[in-house]
């Protein structure tokens, strides 16, 4: 045993450093899909990917599963192993037919890497709009080796090495299709708050419905969360569909440090949030009948495909356009606004499980739920589903 741990010492001395580089990140590769399968399946926060965070909403998206059980994470665990384990085979100290193999074996499933991670990339840039440091530390890692493993596959005709990375590709874009075949079209993480929530006077906050609807659901929002902006505009027509029984406290919970303790780190999307809240309530406090103008101008695309939060002057200076400066000043100064905000806040932290939250949040009584609604059909699906809603 002495002797072969010896000889085995002496083979990885030899190594070159590029054989290193391959098998280090391979090793870092699965490590971190471990790291984010296992968080999947127990359930448990991800370091930094508390309460709201950019990460905590890729990692509780509909897309970083299949079919709605499977982590897409435990994929990758397999193809990084498999690539960890070849790279101990690619030397000239094996068998010339194994590493032969091997390097087959690491040209298909780079191919595979690359296409998936670029898939997820553009998942997270445009179908999610938020990026996770740990996915995109895998996706990095499997492109870089991905280079390497290419450069150094000196036994192959460049055909042959382009006709091995296109069957990876091809299976990555088998995975691709699937995914986007069976993703969850009414996706949502739902739990129950295990301390009391704090009480409110429905008749002096925001909502949409009436003061008298027998089911009143709050919900936490940001305004410069896009996907509050996707199911701002299925609040009204989930309100009309339910006659008057149904409406939704608007309870503004901005996901920055600077108000929000909840919140594990800032990030440069969020830096305004706080203030956009307040500026909001303030133009409610002002004159309620101007408040619904305002937010859905919030909420509302100016130009182009995409929507973008407005910014702190835009937004201020609506505001005043609305209500005036004067009484804009004055309401801005409202102690109300800052008791609101905290009460929100407050909501926001007694309902993270495990240190996980998120955002837009649905609650009625102890119940809540994060949808990703694609319509108000799903909205009211998950409302029933989640927060026991009766149907329309």
């Amino acid at each position: 045993m002495m002797v072969l741990m010896k000889e085995w010492g002496q083979t990885l001395q030899s190594w070159p450093w590029w054989r290193w580089v391959v098998t280090g990140l391979s090793l870092l590769a699965t490590l971190l899909s471990i790291s984010l399968s296992w968080h999947f399946l127990s359930g448990g926060p991800m370091i930094g990917c508390t309460g709201g965070s950019s990460c905590d909403q890729v990692l509780n998206s509909k897309w970083s599963m299949l079919a709605g059980v499977l982590p897409v994470s435990s994929l990758a665990v397999g193809t990084y192993l498999a690539l960890f384990v070849a790279s101990f085979y690619i030397g000239s100290e094996t068998e010339e037919s194994v590493r032969y193999l091997a390097w087959k074996a690491m040209l298909v499933l780079v191919g595979a890497v690359v296409g998936s991670a670029l898939w997820f990339i553009i998942v997270q840039k445009w179908f999610i709009g938020e990026f996770c440091p740990y996915c995109m530390s895998t996706h990095l890692s499997g492109l870089l080796l991905a280079v390497v493993v290419v450069w150094r596959a000196e036994k192959f005709r460049p055909l042959h090495t382009l006709g091995l990375i296109m069957i990876g590709l091809g299976l990555s874009g088998i995975l691709v299709a699937f995914q986007i075949e069976v993703a969850p079209k009414t996706a949502y993480k739902d739990g129950d708050s295990q301390k009391d929530l704090p009480v409110m006077d429905y008749q002096k906050v925001p909502i949409i419905g009436s003061e008298d609807a027998p089911y009143k659901v709050t919900m936490l929002f940001d305004y410069n969360c896009p996907h509050c902006q996707k199911i701002h505009f299925m609040l009204q027509d989930a309100v009309r569909q339910y006659g008057g029984k149904l409406a939704f406290v608007l309870c503004p919970t901005p996901l920055n440090t600077k108000c929000n303790p909840y919140v594990p780190r800032d990030v440069d999307a969020f830096k305004n949030s706080c203030e956009l809240a307040e500026i909001s309530l303030a133009v409610w406090n002002a004159d309620r009948k101007m408040f619904s103008t305002f937010e859905n101008w919030m909420f509302t695309y100016d130009s182009g495909d995409r929507w973008h939060p407005r910014t702190l002057g835009a937004a201020k200076a609506k505001a005043i356009e609305l209500v005036g400066s004067v009484k804009f000043n004055a309401s801005l100064s409202d102690p109300w606004i800052e008791h609101y905000m905290q009460t929100c806040i407050q909501i926001f932290g007694r309902t993270l499980q495990n240190g996980k939250g998120g955002i837009p949040k649905l609650i009625l009584g102890s119940r809540w739920v994060i949808p990703e609604p694609e319509n108000t059909k799903d909205l009211i699906s998950i409302l029933q589903g989640s927060l026991n809603l009766p149907q329309p």
